[in-house]
């Protein structure tokens, strides 16, 4: 018998909604032959995008070459919720968890950053459908209003616009039988086009005048001494300075994966609304939303007004890079019985779109920087969400690092630490699908699954 997510499922294309557009640019040509550079900028998601702009506005002449392994937004960049805020710790709760004494400085530069971040956006004129919309965490159940209460007064404290809303003032924003409250971050927060955004950043690096590559998957980085010869499929490249953007793939060097590990997210995205179904939920503000389940949701509305739904954890042995079975229903059907069970007033709605996307988790579920060749390459990456604009933040300061700046922010301990080391394979494998099989039935459940969780969490990865 065909369940109520099956039926939504019937029909999914198992491809980023994000993506999904004819107006995609044409992949630049692959590097073929040698050439050399003054900075080779690996991986073309945002902290690559970020990195290779950045450079050139700072130094015109830097002779900037880009390599991506498939397409620009073809990894993490075209897949996220596309939400942003002026986080650059991936939240002010996790911010606080991890860097307590610094808190005050990273939310400086953190609204630093979304300046910085809105002002390239505007003098590159690029059209990533930005709402500055606010986001709002919402408490799924009685359960989640110490959670809700807690960042509410937090942020407070920190000095962000923001309202501590009821079970009616929610519903009245965004209209859920489970939500029994939330916080509403008014400003500097809200929603973007992730793959548009990321399609303006590639033609605005372009201009400036980056050599940008697609097609071209490094093979192998040789150190030779006062410069480093990166190898792709077809050609080289060779330059004394290399920032390896590369995120939960980790590529660059075979220790990167002690401190990161690749988990994937999961996201639908519905048909789009009709006018009554809209009148149905409301979400006249069309905010962020991320609730406080343990297998924490989140979503959001697309530009002609899809619900974008996304949150279930998953993780593959060794970490491939585009599973097989995240190209079927199976893995969607917990999520889409989540989504049904948030808006019950959307019974009979189709999924259009359905796809997993890479975390890269670390203790720190944050930015954070590894030194390789003698300082000769930078990895800034980590990225557990909120990477949208964090990414310009992280390509900042690495590139400082890179360039030997002494700056504040570089003598930070979040810029001159690294998070903890992970286990391998097979001992990763193990602790995930514990993990996750934790995550899925704490709520429902409970047992041992809160125990466990919350010995992952003292580990360093706070996930419910």
């Amino acid at each position: 018998m065909q369940t109520r997510a099956d039926k939504a499922l019937a029909d999914t294309t198992f491809f980023p909604f994000w993506l999904d557009r004819p107006d995609a640019p044409a992949p630049a040509t692959p590097l073929i032959g040698s050439t050399k550079a003054d900075l080779v900028v690996i991986g073309g998601g945002f902290t690559g995008l970020w990195a290779a702009i950045q450079a050139k506005e700072a130094d015109p002449a830097c002779d900037v070459v880009l390599i991506e392994a498939d397409r620009i937004a073809h990894g993490a960049s075209g897949r996220p919720g596309g939400i942003v805020s002026t986080s650059v710790m991936h939240g002010l709760g996790n911010a606080q968890r991890i860097f307590p004494n610094d808190l005050q400085t990273l939310e400086a530069l953190g609204h630093d950053n979304m300046a910085g971040f809105s002002d390239t956006i505007a003098r590159h004129g690029i059209e990533a459908d930005l709402e500055w919309s606010g986001e709002m965490t919402v408490a799924v159940s009685k359960d989640g209003l110490p959670a809700v209460q807690e960042e509410y007064d937090l942020h407070r404290a920190h000095g962000h616009d923001v309202e501590l809303l009821d079970a009616a003032g929610t519903r009245a924003q965004l209209n859920s039988p489970l939500f029994e409250g939330a916080i509403w971050s008014r400003k500097k927060s809200g929603i973007v086009h992730p793959a548009r955004l990321a399609w303006g950043l590639r033609r605005a690096a372009i201009a400036l005048g980056v050599r940008l590559h697609e097609l071209s998957p490094m093979q192998s980085i040789d150190d030779q001494g006062q410069t480093l010869l990166i190898k792709t499929r077809d050609g080289q490249v060779r330059a004394p300075r290399v920032m390896l953007c590369t995120n939960a793939f980790a590529s660059g060097h075979k220790r990167i994966r002690s401190r990161v590990a690749m988990v994937r997210d999961r996201i639908l995205t519905t048909e789009p609304l009709t006018p009554v179904q809209m009148a149905a939920i409301g979400w006249a503000n069309r905010q962020g939303v991320y609730d406080t389940r343990t297998q924490l949701n989140y979503m959001r509305l697309t530009p002609d007004n899809r619900i974008l739904f996304g949150g279930r954890l998953g993780y593959f042995a060794n970490s491939p890079r585009d599973p097989a079975l995240d190209r079927t229903p199976e893995p969607y059907g917990k999520l889409a019985e989540a989504f049904f069970a948030t808006f019950p007033q959307l019974e009979g709605i189709r999924f259009s779109h359905a796809w997993s996307g890479p975390i890269a988790l670390t203790t720190r579920m944050a930015v954070h920087f590894q030194s390789y060749y003698g300082g000769k390459a930078i990895y800034a990456g980590g990225y557990s969400g909120f990477g949208v604009s964090a990414s310009r933040f992280g390509a900042r300061v690495g590139l400082a690092k890179l360039n030997g700046l002494d700056l504040p922010e570089t003598q930070m301990e979040f810029a001159a630490t690294e998070p903890n080391w992970i286990p391998p394979e097979p001992f990763r494998a193990i602790g995930a699908q514990i993990t996750m099989t934790a995550l899925d039935g704490a709520d429902s459940k409970g047992g041992w699954r809160r125990p466990w969780l919350s010995m992952v969490g003292k580990l360093g990865f706070p996930l419910s």
